[in-house]
């Protein structure tokens, strides 16, 4: 089950549902199954505070992803800071709600087992986030 929460931020996510379908095509698409993810939108301070607390780094992020997985059930808290996504959306040129779906199935990528810590990952993850954008709008 994927749920949504707002954090420091008035924020409202619309068409969840239709999101939800995405992440679960997603999932099946790496042969996976969506378990209980939790998206957590806040402001840059509470990612800060996250990232400072939980994985001692002290700078902003767009997303922090736990992972909590088991086997091919995928489970975890992605926490999205609306604010560093909108700065993103203009830095990209990019329209605010792609951008955030950008953010969103970048951390369930994560879930799944792709990482960005080399450049080669990197390039990965990025092709991978491309390649479901682009099916989003037929789920």
């Amino acid at each position: 089950m994927i749920r949504y929460y707002c954090e420091d931020v008035k924020f409202v996510f619309k068409n969840k549902q239709a999101n939800n379908r995405w992440l679960k095509m997603v999932a099946g698409s790496e042969i996976k199954i969506i378990g209980d993810i939790n998206i957590i939108f806040c402001s840059d301070n509470y990612i800060l505070d996250v990232n400072m607390r939980y994985l001692q780094h002290d700078y902003f992020t767009d997303i922090i992803t736990f992972d909590y997985c088991e086997g091919n059930r995928l489970s975890g808290d992605l926490f999205i800071s609306i604010d560093t996504v909108r700065e993103n959306a203009l830095e990209y040129g990019a329209e605010f709600d792609e951008e955030l779906h950008r953010v969103i199935v970048h951390g369930l990528l994560h879930l799944i087992g792709y990482d960005d810590h080399t450049p080669e990952e990197e390039k990965q993850i990025h092709q991978k986030e491309d390649y479901y954008l682009g099916l989003r709008n037929f789920v």
